[in-house]
């Protein structure tokens, strides 16, 4: 990706966009709480419409005025990669839910996120090679991103720690008033899961360069802020064909895609509520993109303060919504040490 000019980058405004999009992570999903009888699915696919397709379409055909001559032009290997990634994760953000479901907000996205931090850091170089992997040791930018990826691992110790207190805390009524449906075993299963697959948001967002030069040098040319608004789209579609495919799969297998026309059902809120989720979503890597250019030379931590970010917000938010009401002073004490590890 192009630099922006020395005088030009502002690491400061960078790490606040990255903070943004890191609140943005940790807020999505509680418009879902508004939707009413809708099957998961059916609330998922809007979802999916909107934060997978439409909002990042919109902005990219704002902002990238080339966008469908860069497109023409990428490399077929590139668009490919991006598009697998995007399809990687899009098994990762399919179990996302579900691991709130079982997790909360506060601990759910707190292991997802770190786990999706660590492995998005570590993975890549070692996919590269022992060369790459010799390099995050011999440099400044690879310490950096070794010890943002230790800092997620020992995070997830210790609110895994304070999940399974409160698993064996609190009586099954408590828990549950928070968190409807919350199984720690279970939940942690699929924060694994969703975790290392989620990573692949990681390497797609980073994976399309010969797109990002392409964004700056093909007439009429985007600036250099919105210039990886066509790697999004790119990894992004390759997410939805994944969610799409499987919301509309269980749509026909459920016999629920009367959903989105049912009489009883608040037709116009549900829409608008999962719509939103989806918008709120696909925010957070608008931010790392634009974000980026901003860090100049430092753009490397991006990934490591977007997904730090959302897995504090996430436990302020956990917090408030109740989910830790009436744990006892040790897992509390595991909590803020998770939170101030986050940081």
């Amino acid at each position: 990706m192009q630099a922006m000019p020395p005088n030009a980058a502002s690491p400061a405004l960078g790490i606040l966009i990255f903070m943004l999009g890191g609140l943005a992570g940790a807020i999505f999903y509680l418009p879902f709480k508004k939707v009413r009888k809708w099957a998961w699915e059916s609330y998922w696919m809007v979802y999916a419409i909107f934060g997978l397709v439409v909002v990042p379409w919109a902005l990219a055909l704002t902002t990238a005025p080339n966008l469908m001559a860069v497109l023409r032009a990428a490399p077929g290997s590139e668009i490919a990669y991006c598009l697998i990634c995007g399809a990687i994760w899009g098994f990762g953000g399919l179990t996302w839910g579900l691991m709130i479901r079982y997790l909360g907000v506060g601990l759910g996205l707190a292991m997802g996120a770190g786990i999706t931090s660590a492995a998005g850091t570590l993975i890549p170089p070692m996919l590269k090679g022992s060369g790459a992997v010799s390099a995050m040791f011999h440099t400044s930018a690879g310490l950096v991103s070794v010890a943002a990826a230790a800092v997620s691992v020992v995070g997830i110790v210790f609110v895994g720690l304070a999940g399974m207190s409160k698993e064996n805390e609190l009586p099954a009524e408590q828990k549950k008033k928070a968190v409807a449906e919350f199984n720690f075993k279970k939940g942690l299963m699929v924060a694994i899961f969703s975790g290392l697959m989620s990573s692949g948001m990681s390497f797609g967002l980073q994976g399309g360069p010969e797109i990002q030069k392409l964004a700056l040098t093909t007439e009429p040319a985007t600036s250099v802020i919105w210039a990886g608004m066509p790697v999004l789209v790119v990894v992004l579609l390759g997410g939805f064909i994944v969610n799409g495919g499987w919301c509309l799969i269980l749509n026909l297998r459920n016999r629920t895609a009367g959903d989105y026309v049912a009489q009883g059902a608040p037709i116009r809120a549900n829409l608008a509520f999962a719509a939103l989720a989806g918008a709120i979503w696909c925010s957070q890597f608008i931010c790392f993109k634009t974000g980026e250019p901003r860090m100049g030379s430092a753009s490397y931590i991006g990934w490591a303060v977007l997904m730090a970010s959302s897995i504090l917000f996430s436990q302020l938010l956990g917090v408030m919504l109740g989910e830790w009401k009436g744990a006892s002073k040790r897992t509390a004490a595991l909590l803020i040490l998770r939170v101030m590890r986050g940081r």
